[in-house]
């Protein structure tokens, strides 16, 4: 397995523009972005599908609709990933968007042929946003490299038996 460690980058401010453009929200206030060096060759789609399933597990569901109050959608589709709405794709990407009453959010997954990168993007729309995400930030940035490695693990175990498959 080849798989380096995770950079991340955290701050509008910081990430680059081509990166910043990726996102849909009209605003960010907040955002961050984790590149994992690998050798592991999907899709973004694939590598999102392989990130977070088709549903959210219960740890999710806990963070995404319990303390953020996402709306996510509750049936398995080829336009969701673990609930949240494929807002667009492109050429090595795709976004993930959700929203909740008080904050708006993307994820952006990266695919190239020799990394894999996470983005998240969030629109605070009322004040429950600017207090809960700044404490949830910390537990999500501790995760994200968590969840970029483990992926990137699956698929080079599914590469090695030449089929593909999900969470």
């Amino acid at each position: 397995m080849s798989v380096g460690a995770a950079v991340s980058t955290v701050g509008t401010e910081r990430l680059p523009a081509p990166v910043r453009a990726l996102s849909s929200l009209s605003r960010i206030d907040y955002a961050d972005h984790f590149v994992l060096p690998t050798d592991a060759a999907a899709t973004a789609e694939r590598w999102a599908r392989v990130m977070f399933g088709d549903r959210p597990d219960a740890v999710e569901l806990f963070l995404w609709r319990g303390l953020l109050g996402l709306r996510l959608g509750r049936t398995v589709s080829a336009d969701t990933v673990a609930g949240w709405r494929i807002g667009e794709r492109g050429d090595g990407w795709i976004r993930l968007e959700a929203t909740s009453w008080f904050l708006a959010a993307d994820l952006v997954v990266q695919a190239t042929g020799d990394s894999v990168a996470l983005g998240t993007f969030l629109r605070y729309d009322r004040r429950p946003a600017h207090l809960l995400w700044p404490p949830l930030s910390l537990l999500h940035r501790r995760l994200v490299p968590g969840v970029l490695r483990k992926a990137a693990s699956r698929i080079e175990a599914d590469e090695a038996r030449g089929g593909v498959s999900g969470r």
